[in-house]
């Protein structure tokens, strides 16, 4: 069982979201579980407008230290996803999240005001753990001229942090999925989709790569 926490201290940056999808699209081949540590509840809400069966477990909101036990459960998970709080006063969940983790995937978004928060994030709270992490860019805006090239610079060569190859853009789709309960696995494929369903699955499975790496092939 490997434990993904998704987290950035900085709000708004897609973590509900990318829990909430990633998670769908490894449960086409993995056991998944889902917790909550985000006193926002923002995948309650989600969970609760999903018009079928999740297509993974979900414990919904819980405090942090449920982690820690996780490996007393009589249930085999192979993936277990953590969305946690968004904002810096929530430190201690976020220790008590990464002290039980094997792997970090931090989502950023290409603006400003997401590059001290993130910095944060991983300078004191995932790097001095020797926490294996990877960036993962969101909310790309197509319409922006060099975006991807100016960002993907910025990380691999201004600032060096591993980040994943796999990138989202900015889609509606994405937007309304929550209030219409809309997760990849069960989305029909058609031009408001496609390229969301596609994106979501490349990068579940890096996730899945990056994390094999920890002790081996998975």
């Amino acid at each position: 069982m490997y434990t993904i926490a998704v987290t950035n201290q900085k709000g708004g940056v897609g973590k509900t979201t990318i829990a909430m999808q990633v998670a769908a699209a490894m449960s086409r081949r993995h056991r998944v579980l889902l917790i909550d540590t985000d006193p926002q509840r923002s995948t309650q809400w989600w969970a609760d407008n999903v018009p079928r069966p999740l297509p993974f477990d979900y414990a919904g909101p819980q405090q942090a230290s449920v982690i820690a036990r996780l490996p007393l459960l009589q249930v085999e998970y192979d993936f277990v996803f953590v969305d946690t709080p968004g904002s810096f006063e929530e430190t201690r969940t976020l220790d008590l999240v990464l002290d039980a983790a094997d792997f970090a995937l931090v989502p950023m978004t290409p603006e400003p005001l997401a590059v001290e928060p993130t910095m944060r994030t991983i300078h004191r709270l995932i790097e001095p753990r020797g926490l294996r992490y990877a960036v993962v860019l969101n909310k790309l805006d197509p319409r922006t001229p060099h975006q991807w090239d100016v960002w993907m610079h910025r990380l691999d060569t201004d600032w060096g942090y591993p980040r994943t190859a796999e990138t989202l853009r900015r889609y509606k789709a994405h937007a309304d999925a929550p209030i219409l309960g809309e997760l990849v696995t069960a989305m029909p494929t058609n031009p408001r989709t496609a390229g969301l369903i596609g994106e979501v699955t490349r990068l579940a499975v890096e996730v899945g790569t990056h994390v094999a790496a920890i002790s081996g092939t998975w």
